[in-house]
């Protein structure tokens, strides 16, 4: 008997320290002494002085998020076809238009259907629209009961009803209040919005299911996570709304929250069509700081979330100092376009003060470039947002996506695109 509680002790122990190792600093006395890599600096010590310095130096740090975080991604050798499933003239009373549009990615016999559900104002041929995924069903954005449900796995949510991992109508509308639709298109704005898992399902799965089954490269450990795969398949939602008479590629704004705010920023780095980048609460691995080791680290995220990133960026589980990059080189790769980040004043685990100094420190490639970065070093107080090329706020509340962040993000967009206020 003692031999067996001795060999359970030490079985149970590793787990027992990683998980010590783990517990989320909340203290801002106990972050570590940083020193963050210079963006304007060269691998090879010398300045960045030029904007053409600056594209080699962006390829430069673009191809260490690629092959040390976020994966590569592999030569794509399907084809893509688009189908309008149905259409809506009238929605919401007749202040908008309403599309579902199929996407079937094939490859030989395989393929991935990913539905995109599109709301634009009457008018709407120069709306800009805000594309972004959505965690649980195109259905959940919206309390129009026709709008179909995703057919692909889906987390299981009490609060949505969903069981067995699939959607089902007590979801419909469940998350309308993160979706002010009718808010948006009446600001002249348009809405194109994803369920993520059509794409690639949020579960460790090794990559068998969703998009990565079309692709035929081996993996290994540069090879693509899901936040690159997602990222990828807003590029090819992107393709179709250049094919769009309805829309205006040139005014798309890339909006994702949390893991998809990971997701948003990445795509907007990946693919410079998108006119603009939106980062709400996205934390670890997106708009904060890693080196701070605030809040949600480098390590619990690969713990929690294996299949996000490639394997390469689990060398950094506790060696975040290590990294040869650190966030505010990824809002720095979105330059000279507009990027918007937001943190929640309860939404400590990801690390607020890490997001804004993440602005902060991507500022001088804004000015470099000629444009004008976050407008003060200093964090604003709650709901004051700050506002050059980067924006940022902060406002009341926990980690969520609230009227009040849309109505920030309405504000800076309609002010760069110039429409009415």
């Amino acid at each position: 008997m003692q031999k067996l509680v001795t060999f359970l002790f030490f079985l149970v122990l590793p787990w027992i320290s990683n998980a010590q190792q783990f517990v989320a600093n909340y203290d801002e006395a106990k972050v570590p002494v940083f020193t963050l890599p210079d963006v304007l600096v060269f691998n090879n010590g010398t300045l960045v002085k030029t904007k053409k310095d600056w594209d080699r130096r962006r390829n430069e740090i673009y191809t260490i998020f690629e092959k040390e975080v976020f994966g590569v991604v592999p030569e794509w050798k399907g084809n893509v076809k688009s189908t309008i499933v149905s259409q809506k003239a009238d929605a919401f009373g007749g202040i908008a238009k309403r599309k579902e549009v199929r996407l079937d990615f094939m490859n030989g016999d395989r393929k991935v259907s990913v539905m995109v559900l599109i709301y634009l104002p009457q008018n709407s041929k120069n709306a800009p629209v805000f594309l972004s995924y959505n965690f649980d069903g195109n259905h959940t954005t919206t309390l129009e009961p026709d709008v179909l449900m995703p057919d692909s796995w889906v987390a299981n949510n009490k609060t949505f009803g969903i069981e067995d991992n699939r959607a089902n109508e007590k979801g419909r509308g469940a998350a309308v209040s993160r979706w002010p639709i009718i808010e948006i298109v009446s600001r002249g704005f348009g809405v194109a919005t994803v369920y993520y898992g059509d794409i690639d399902p949020d579960f460790d799965d090794g990559f068998k299911n969703g998009i990565q089954k079309l692709f035929d490269s081996k993996r290994d450990s540069t090879s693509w996570g899901s936040i690159a795969a997602w990222s990828w398949g807003l590029s090819r939602v992107m393709d179709y709304i250049e094919t769009d008479k309805d829309m205006n590629a040139e005014r798309v704004i890339m909006m994702g929250h949390s893991r998809l705010g990971k997701t948003s920023l990445w795509a907007g780095a990946s693919d410079e069509r998108f006119a603009m980048v939106v980062s709400n609460n996205s934390g670890c691995g997106g708009a904060a700081l890693s080196r701070r080791k605030f809040g949600e680290t480098v390590g619990r995220i690969n713990t929690a979330f294996p299949h996000w990133f490639c394997d390469n960026y689990k060398k950094y589980n506790l060696k975040e100092e290590l990294m040869p990059v650190d966030q505010h080189e990824l809002l720095a790769l979105i330059a000279p376009r507009p990027v918007y980040v937001a943190s929640a004043a309860e939404d400590l685990w990801a690390d607020p003060k890490g997001e804004f100094l993440s602005c902060v420190f991507a500022s001088p490639v804004y000015e470099l470039l000629g444009m004008k970065g976050l407008p003060s070093n200093v964090m604003p107080a709650l709901s004051s947002p700050l506002a050059g090329t980067i924006a940022y706020h902060i406002r009341p509340g926990k980690h969520d996506v609230t009227p009040y962040d849309w109505q920030c993000y309405m504000d800076f967009a309609a002010d760069y695109f110039k429409l009415k206020k």
